[in-house]
């Protein structure tokens, strides 16, 4: 029996892949709602950037169900943290009806979102 990690903190809420030179988030949970939890990944996320020259990120939704508004916010914090060392936030395979509060809150103007995340690495290059 071979351990399998997959990340530094064994209470991890993402998954992190890294692949030439661009980080892909995934979550662990289907809904993003709990307050500490939301802190917890903002933080891991935020470790992610500091240990980055020009950070290149990609946060893929696949199997989010649920966002709650705290996390909207970390995802404004995210980015402009991102934007400040001149790097890049992509969003990817969002839930139609999650999307549908990026375009209510008008978010959907602020940040990258792609359809999958083959297409949000394929713009990192442009």
């Amino acid at each position: 029996m071979g351990t399998h990690t997959e990340n530094t903190m064994s209470d991890s809420r993402l998954r992190i892949t890294e692949s030439n030179g661009i980080t892909q988030v995934e979550f662990v949970d289907r809904n993003i709602l709990d307050e500490v939890n939301i802190q917890a990944i903002s933080e891991e996320i935020s470790g992610l950037i500091d240990a980055a020259a020009m950070p290149q990120i990609l946060i893929n939704f696949t199997n989010v169900d649920h966002l709650s508004s705290a996390a909207l916010g970390a995802l404004i914090t995210i980015n402009k943290k991102i934007r400040e060392k001149s790097g890049q936030l992509r969003l990817a395979n969002i839930d139609p009806q999650i999307y549908e509060i990026f375009v209510i809150t008008q978010l959907n103007s602020l940040f990258n979102i792609h359809d999958t995340a083959d297409e949000a690495i394929a713009q990192f290059a442009s």
